[in-house]
């Protein structure tokens, strides 16, 4: 190669690394700024974790207000058809989730809306009626509840009929015994069926009158477990006759 062209070669170089470094034009970054950056210029963050990665169903979803009931086991539903009377009828939610339709066998509706339900019903008739119209009224289903354990007069299982917050649940259970720590109540709260939510609640506090806004709405399946406070564990490993002098009754 002469010195010629050695230097149309060096010149080359050079005129392609200005016009890949020349900022752009203004039309090209209007086109930019209407389509986004060109694919393939993004690059990943650092460190960062792809999100196929995360197992699904292990993360706690965000809850939807206002979502609609599920049917649960035991629920009692009513099927109607408004063109087809004679496949009218009311089934109920087997243990296994499964209900069992009048000419159709068997089909799984626990977890589903009674919107959701209509269609899984639809398609099971599908098979000997064309085009089914029913219709799908939830007769009866669980009780919404919460369960008090613990350190309480009454523990136990009790329904939750409208609002209700944590220290009334508690005052439905018979109050805290002489052995509450009201300071450390336990809020059990499930958020799918993976995640279950613990929550500390200083029950002694809000009953004195300060933060109540903080006293927190029970919700349906949530249960409050008061702990025995510290002074009745060692009660009974020290002599009455010493322990008086430390604790009144």
């Amino acid at each position: 190669m002469g010195k010629k062209d050695t230097w149309a070669v060096f010149a080359g170089i050079i005129v392609l690394a200005i016009l890949t470094c020349a900022p752009l034009s203004p039309a090209q970054e209007d086109a930019i700024a209407a389509n986004g950056p060109p694919v393939g210029r993004a690059k990943a963050a650092p460190n960062s974790q792809s999100s196929a990665s995360v197992p699904e169903g292990n993360d706690p979803a965000l809850q939807r207000r206002n979502s609609r009931y599920r049917l649960c086991a035991s629920d009692a539903i009513t099927l109607t058809f408004p063109l087809t009377p004679e496949f009218d009828q009311t089934v109920n939610v087997q243990p296994d989730g499964f209900v069992s339709l009048a000419g159709a066998g068997d089909v799984h509706l626990e977890g589903l809306t009674t919107q959701e339900s209509v269609l899984a019903v639809q398609a099971a008739y599908s098979k000997i009626l064309h085009d089914p119209l029913l219709t799908i009224e939830l007769k009866d289903f669980n009780k919404p509840y919460f369960i008090v354990g613990g350190q309480v007069s009454k523990p136990g299982k009790f329904d939750l009929r409208g609002y209700t917050t944590a220290t009334e649940a508690v005052a439905m259970a018979g109050g805290f015994n002489e052995s509450a720590k009201h300071s450390q109540v336990l809020l059990f709260r499930r958020v799918n069926n993976n995640w279950l939510e613990v929550q500390s609640l200083d029950l002694k506090h809000i009953l004195q009158g300060h933060d109540v806004r903080e006293d927190p709405e029970v919700r349906p399946g949530d249960m409050l477990f008061v702990p025995q406070n510290l002074i009745s564990k060692i009660k009974k490993f020290i002599p009455n006759s010493s322990f008086g002098g430390y604790y009144s009754y």
